[in-house]
């Protein structure tokens, strides 16, 4: 039961996750936080960061993850699946529609509109992160966290920063952070 419960819960993700990886993240919380409870909020930022760290796909990264700790290799296998199956359909579908009528304008207009809606679900899915990254479970603001965050930032949009280096130096600040406040 949980593997059928794994397959379709990647296969709604993979369905309506128009955008690739990072569009998929709302979906996934919701799947895996809000609805199946398989993963803590707090389990789900430390996947989503390391679905993104790790090569290959966030969304197939993900379906992984869970699916290991749901069900172990056979809820990876049924996960994985069950997030690639419809985008293998679809696109398959796609590519003939695409090629057949591909100088419609309607299709074209079509396909501008998708924009939008993805850099929305991005920046939806981003920003909860934020919150949770500043503020926890609880109420107090994470000072360290925020000055990491706004430091990153302006490294990797200012100075063009490499994200990888980025990423080592707060892991390491953070791991330093620990070891003075003893937490």
């Amino acid at each position: 039961m949980r593997l059928l419960e794994l397959f379709l819960a990647f296969a709604q993700i993979g369905l309506f996750s128009v955008g690739g990886g990072y569009a998929a993240i709302p979906l996934i919380q919701e799947q895996v936080v809000a609805h199946h409870a398989w993963l803590t909020m707090s389990e789900f930022t430390d996947l989503v960061t390391i679905a993104e760290m790790t090569p290959g796909p966030i969304a197939v990264n993900a379906a992984t993850f869970v699916g290991v700790n749901v069900a172990g290799i056979p809820g990876a296998l049924v996960a994985t699946l069950g997030c690639i199956t419809p985008s293998l359909i679809l696109v398959s579908l796609l590519s003939w529609v695409y090629r057949r009528y591909r100088t419609l304008d309607a299709l074209q207009g079509m396909l501008g509109c998708l924009r939008p809606a993805v850099v929305a679900l991005i920046a939806a899915a981003g920003l909860s992160m934020l919150r949770h990254a500043l503020l926890g479970s609880g109420a107090e603001p994470d000072v360290l966290a925020g000055f990491l965050f706004a430091g990153a930032l302006l490294l990797l949009r200012l100075r063009h920063a490499s994200p990888i280096l980025v990423m080592l130096c707060c892991g390491a600040a953070g791991v330093l952070a620990g070891l003075v406040t003893g937490a």
